[in-house]
């Protein structure tokens, strides 16, 4: 069995040394060893699937453990803290918050609160949805223009690249490196010199 900690870093060493303090702790006052330590500075609005913890879940098996400091390292929003409580309790992983000490296992209790939550997850998600369509049919009744504005983009996410890309590719860089200099898919990178009509300008000859 293995004993995950997830720790959510961010700028402030402090936060991040208290975080880890606090679960070592923790798991010393309840025999949980050896730690096997996971640090993510991605920001806890991205959807936790796509987030280290997302990775974390998905390979560990029944009957291992997730340790993190306290519930708000889980997620920003609370639909997303109760979606991973069910894919805890639903993958039989133990979840401990150890800030709280409060213990999320195989146990009837922590079936019955995480169908509970289960239950309030699916709730919220029915309330966002209505506001959503609500907050739209508002808007397209007042007149206002629903989606992307048709026709092309006046201002793309890498003009203020131009200049430099352009002197890239008349130094015959292949757009795959561009890319990885400028620090964006290749892909985004064709279709903004497809779009702006970036080329190799012809050399004159002597």
């Amino acid at each position: 069995m293995t004993t995950y900690v997830y720790l959510r870093v961010s700028t402030d060493l402090q936060d991040v040394q208290n975080q880890r303090h606090g679960v070592l702790e923790y798991a010393n006052q309840r025999g949980l060893s050896p730690l096997k330590f996971i640090e993510d500075n991605v920001t806890g609005k991205k959807p936790w699937r796509e987030r280290a913890l997302g990775q974390i879940l998905e390979n560990a098996s029944e009957g291992d453990t997730l340790i993190v400091s306290e519930v708000s390292r889980l997620a920003r929003s609370t639909l997303q803290v109760l979606e991973i409580l069910q894919h805890c309790t639903e993958s039989k992983i133990n979840l401990h918050i150890a800030k709280n000490s409060m213990i999320f296992d195989n146990s009837l209790q922590s079936r019955i609160t995480a169908t509970v939550l289960g239950m309030a997850a699916e709730i919220e998600r029915e309330f966002i949805s209505s506001r959503t369509k609500e907050a739209l049919a508002a808007r397209k009744a007042a007149g206002v223009q629903l989606g992307r504005p048709k026709g092309k983009a006046e201002k793309l996410k890498l003009d203020e690249h131009r200049a430099k890309i352009q002197e890239y590719v008349n130094l015959g860089v292949s757009k795959a490196a561009i890319a990885k200099v400028i620090g964006c898919p290749a892909t985004t990178l064709y279709d903004f010199c497809k779009v702006r009509k970036i080329k190799a300008k012809e050399k004159k000859k002597a």
